[in-house]
């Protein structure tokens, strides 16, 4: 049986797995490699734009231009760029060096057909760079399945009464790292 060294973070939208991988990055002691994504607040057409950065990178130094875009939505109509996906997320997951952590913030549905981004993420996966990721609760989304269903990585589940706990139990794993 494969050692389970990665961590996916599973729940529904904003119940705070963003948040709880940023709680534990601060107790790991490696460098951040992979990627952040951010979802702005909607412009004059009512889309949302979501932009993506490098993981390692301050919050006060991050770009939002067409480049680093990977798509725009509202509650109805998603609409991702996959050039994207396939050039800046290919190469954020394939920066990660075994001195550090892997970050992906977070893998969706938006991606599903995006295919160098999606081989990219499930080789890191099947790597030996721990991987801490947030992964939406999905289940109708092949992708997300196979993310999920990985050998080496362990999935928690998180809900607003258990993400304290989950904090405390994934902590000390991060510490060691």
């Amino acid at each position: 049986m494969a050692e389970k060294i990665h961590i996916l973070i599973s729940g529904e939208r904003g119940v705070g797995k963003s948040t709880l991988i940023e709680r534990l990055l601060r107790a790991c002691p490696r460098p951040r490699y992979g990627f952040v994504t951010k979802m702005v607040p909607a412009g004059p057409d009512g889309f949302h734009p979501i932009y993506i950065h490098p993981a390692g990178q301050p919050v006060t130094e991050r770009v939002y231009m067409e480049e680093n875009c990977i798509g725009v939505c509202d509650s109805r109509t998603h609409r991702p760029n996959l050039e994207v996906f396939d050039g800046l997320g290919v190469r954020y997951v394939r920066a990660a060096r075994p001195d550090g952590v892997l970050v992906m913030d977070e893998l969706g549905f938006f991606e599903a057909r995006a295919e160098a981004f999606t081989a990219a993420v499930l080789e890191a996966l099947s790597g030996d760079v721990p991987v801490i990721a947030a992964v939406k609760s999905r289940r109708n989304v092949p992708f997300l399945n196979a993310v999920l269903s990985q050998p080496r990585a362990e999935v928690f589940y998180i809900t607003p009464e258990n993400r304290e706990a989950l904090y405390e139990k994934l902590l000390p794993r991060m510490e060691r790292l």
